[in-house]
């Protein structure tokens, strides 16, 4: 059996342990050339050893790995996704930051973005209860606890522990709680518990420089926000050009139960809560 002549179906060509198991049950029991049986490699070195003509090397899915492909699956089957983005100015944002994060420092915390964009979230979430609420066959439940998915990638996947009573917390809070569940997701040492019951979810694409995503929708949730890369760009001010702290947020939804105009009201909520924080917050 020549596996050169396998034809990979996956991306850029790669061989499946799928493309394998049909070669072998469309080619013939022997090798046209040898006579011998055509599993007869195959059943000595095992199918995850075989090493495709394009360099390849097929393995199987790690536990971790099969999870989230499950889940990611189920997510696109059960929720209809629309996606709203909106540029937001984080140089107010910016300003607040850099004055406070030494004291937050001294306290045990780190004053990030996402410290500021979860504050406007929790806030923006208690206003707008459909965008925390979650699709239970024919009913809706509505929320009354806020708990907040934070995405954190890991070496073999992606995790995402939740802040239980997000509500509850002011932005100093919310720092702390932030910065314990995603150290504890990177060293495994999360609790089960943890990692469940979420009402929303924050994923941050923008810490590999994406200029925006389109995140799927952490079930029974029925919305996630994206975080683009913040940077300075030129934006027009008053019919002038000026360099401004951007970047851009996008909402993934599930339109059987969020309406756009809905999730763009949320929305342009979020950028003026962003956009015009209280320093008094703080």
């Amino acid at each position: 059996m020549d596996i050169g002549q396998i034809q990979g179906s996956g991306i850029g060509g790669r061989v499946t342990k799928q493309d394998i198991l049909g070669f072998i049950d469309k080619g013939s029991s022997f090798d046209s050339q040898s006579g011998r049986a055509a599993t007869g490699s195959l059943a000595q070195n095992g199918p995850h050893s075989v090493r495709p003509s394009a360099g390849g090397q097929v393995v199987p899915m790690s536990v971790m790995r099969k999870k989230i492909a499950e889940h990611m699956v189920l997510s696109k089957r059960t929720s209809a996704h629309v996606y709203s983005v909106f540029e937001v100015n984080y140089s107010k944002v910016d300003q607040i930051r850099k004055a406070k994060k030494d004291d937050y420092e001294r306290a045990g915390a780190k004053l990030t973005y996402t410290s500021f964009i979860a504050t406007v979230i929790v806030d923006c979430l208690r206003r707008h209860k459909t965008i925390n609420a979650s699709i239970d066959g024919d009913n809706i439940v509505y929320h009354h606890e806020i708990n907040l998915g934070i995405a954190v990638a890991l070496e073999n996947g992606l995790i995402v522990p939740v802040v239980k009573g997000a509500g509850e917390k002011n932005i100093l809070g919310l720092s702390r709680a932030i910065q314990d569940v995603a150290d504890r997701a990177r060293a495994k040492k999360l609790n089960p518990e943890e990692v469940h019951d979420g009402t929303f979810t924050i994923t941050n694409p923008g810490n590999f420089g994406a200029q925006f995503g389109l995140p799927i929708i952490n079930q029974p949730q029925v919305a996630i926000l994206g975080v683009g890369t913040i940077e300075k760009r030129p934006v027009v001010i008053d019919d002038a050009i000026g360099i401004r702290l951007m970047g851009f947020l996008t909402l993934g939804y599930d339109h059987r139960l969020v309406d756009g105009a809905v999730a763009d009201q949320f929305m342009a909520d979020v950028k003026k809560g962003i956009e015009h924080f209280d320093p008094a917050q703080v």
